[in-house]
């Protein structure tokens, strides 16, 4: 049996999906993994860079091999939902997400995590759209602005229940048991879903537009892949060349999108300013939380000295006050609007990361604490109003892709955001520190013990946490121990200004950004325009 809602300036002519709830509460469990996989892996990173001997290109393509695929199918995996059956695309994106996080736990070595990385990041992109378009279609307008708060705070608790709950397994486990935390929840999620979640799909979607889906994918993934690359090893041949394929590729997708009868994405929807000011709020936004949490969680356990546990309770408060201004975001859409809200909470993200910009090697948590605070409510006030909106701007056969837009946004976002900013980070960090260690007295080293110093210097100029690991194998060697504590306290110094200079540019991006998207966007949040979603009741 299938229950008709035709949906009409936000009122259901028909009683909705009598479990709607129910079901909400397993699309939020299954957005929790999509998120934990990432931040989980922030407080791991320690350990497998010293497990695995990982250089700083490996453990960035230990991050990143989750990021492009991620980023480059969700598009097309969200049309194909809504063709194949939006739950059925649900319950194969979990098997192949915990599959992927099975083989993980079991590497030794690092092309192992980066495939198990890339399998996760597979299934990501299968499950992120399905959550947003299933949602969509168990909940009438007037409540959909609620359901989306939930589904946004969950994205909240999970920044910092990945850490916590990391955290908590690495004082008496390995790295490896960072994968397994998704296992049992995906499989009690795909139970669940099977029995509280609809059988939703689009039924007049009769055939797929494959090349636009091709070509979306190279020009996604190839983009995300050359800002990756390039950042960190630089714009030589390779990385330009890529750059130029892949924008030729969008390009060549753009004007395919534009003439087919039945596109992948209705571009011509996505140009309208509503839904475009809504993907750059939920862009920026990303781009700004991500890069600020990649470098704060740095600080916490390189510079601060916190453990794995320590990193996760400190985080806690983004994944409070993103709760908290999603809740406020539901109640508060109706009265003010989507521009206050996104505009407001974009300004208010952007004042958390310039609340950095201040930073010196004397700070301690405080500031943090204060960054987070109102980065987290920044997200939770802009995002469910902006999800909302490029949600709302398609109709019922293509919520998939409106699903998948707005998940590119966010992936697309966050990985320019550990692209950009880590590139300020890393750029910054290696200017400060090269005075320091351009004095080392290596001049008269000769064979093997100049390779292992040139060896050591690289490592501790590239990154803090190389810094770190020299200086601790430093300390164990009586003839260089003295010069342990002066490399520790180089690298602080160097990495707060790094962070300073980081959280300037977020913040003015931000501000930019919230100035913007404030002129674009409507004062009121519009319902959708008349459509009818067939769901079993």
């Amino acid at each position: 049996m299938t229950t008709a809602v035709t949906r009409t300036n936000g009122t259901p002519a028909e009683e909705p999906y009598r479990l709607r709830w129910a079901g909400l509460a397993v699309l939020c469990l299954s957005l929790l993994i999509v998120v934990m996989a990432n931040t989980s892996l922030i407080v791991a990173a320690p350990g497998m860079l010293r497990d695995l001997q990982l250089t700083s290109t490996d453990m960035q393509w230990v991050i990143d091999g989750y990021t492009v695929p991620y980023a480059a199918l969700m598009l097309l995996f969200g049309v194909l939902g809504d063709r194949y059956g939006r739950r059925r695309a649900l319950l194969v994106g979990l098997a192949a997400f915990a599959g992927g996080a099975v083989y993980g736990s079991l590497a030794d070595s690092a092309v192992e995590v980066v495939v198990a990385r890339i399998v996760m990041g597979t299934g990501a992109a299968v499950i992120m759209p399905a959550t947003l378009s299933l949602l969509v279609a168990m909940f009438p307008a007037h409540e959909r602005t609620r359901a989306i708060s939930a589904w946004a705070a969950t994205s909240g608790l999970a920044i910092a229940l990945g850490p916590l709950l990391a955290g908590w397994l690495l004082e008496s486990h390995s790295w490896g048991s960072t994968f397994l935390i998704n296992v049992p929840i995906a499989a009690l999620a795909a139970v669940a879903a099977m029995i509280l979640v609809p059988a939703s799909r689009a039924d007049d979607l009769t055939r797929i537009d494959w090349i636009g889906g091709a070509l979306s994918v190279i020009a996604l993934g190839g983009i995300v892949y050359a800002i990756i690359e390039g950042s960190h090893a630089g714009w030589g041949t390779g990385a330009i060349a890529i750059t130029v394929g892949s924008v030729a590729a969008a390009g060549v997708f753009v004007l395919w999108e534009l003439r087919h009868p039945r596109p992948l994405l209705n571009l011509r929807r996505v140009a309208d300013r509503t839904v475009g000011g809504a993907c750059v709020a939920v862009l920026l936004l990303f781009l700004v939380a991500f890069g600020a949490i990649y470098f704060v969680a740095q600080q916490f356990q390189f510079v601060l000295g916190y453990g794995p546990l320590e990193t996760g309770l400190r985080l806690l408060p983004l994944a409070a006050t993103v709760s908290v201004g999603a809740a406020l975001s539901g109640r508060l859409a109706p009265r003010l609007g989507a521009r206050v809200l996104v505009g407001s909470g974009m300004l208010a993200a952007a004042a958390g990361v310039l609340a950095l910009a201040v930073l010196d090697v004397g700070s301690g948590y405080l500031p943090f604490l204060v960054s987070l605070l109102l980065l987290g409510l920044g997200i939770g006030l802009a995002t469910p109003p902006s999800t909302d909106l490029i949600m709302g701007g398609f109709p019922g056969s293509d919520l998939g892709a409106a699903g998948g837009l707005n998940d590119t946004a966010v992936e697309f976002g966050g990985s320019l955001g550990i692209a950009v900013l880590g590139s300020v980070l890393a750029t910054t960090y290696h200017r400060e520190i090269a005075g320091f260690l351009d004095g080392l007295p290596l001049a008269g080293l000769t064979g093997p013990m100049a390779d292992q110093a040139a060896t050591a210097v690289e490592a501790a100029g590239d990154s803090v946490g190389g810094a770190a690991i020299v200086a601790e194998e430093l300390a164990k060697n009586p003839i260089v121990a003295s010069y342990a504590g002066p490399l520790l306290d180089a690298s602080s110094t160097a990495f707060a200004q790094a962070i300073s200079s980081a959280s300037l540019v977020a913040g003015v991006v931000l501000i930019g950004g919230a100035v913007t998207v404030s002129l674009l966007l409507p004062r009121r949040v519009h319902g959708p325009s008349p459509e009818t979603v067939r769901i079993p009741g």
